[in-house]
């Protein structure tokens, strides 16, 4: 890849800060796999729903996943494809960072 310095980088770094905060990061890289609802990603993340709500809602704010309602429930999968391949490429090696 070569570099283009006349690049301002501003999408790129918002989306990094995003993902920045360990919590968020578990969210994406799990909707990455498949759309859940709030309630399955806080039992599979063991913290409050309130907690989990309130990074979904920043994630969904910055265009990084969308919420899909499916009678009463809201799914929600990863829409952003710069994040998708962010995280994906994190998360290419073979052992944990």
């Amino acid at each position: 890849m070569a570099f283009d310095k006349t690049m301002n980088f501003e999408r790129e770094a918002e989306i990094l800060k995003t993902l920045g905060h360990p919590i968020r990061l578990k969210i994406v890289a799990g909707l990455l796999s498949e759309a859940c609802n709030v309630k399955k990603i806080w039992e599979c993340l063991g913290l409050p729903q309130a907690t989990v709500s309130q990074h979904l809602a920043l994630l969904k704010n910055k265009g990084i996943i969308e919420g899909r309602r499916t009678g009463v429930e809201v799914f929600y999968t990863v829409i952003s494809e710069d994040a998708r391949r962010i995280v994906e490429a994190i998360f290419q090696q073979s052992t944990p960072l």
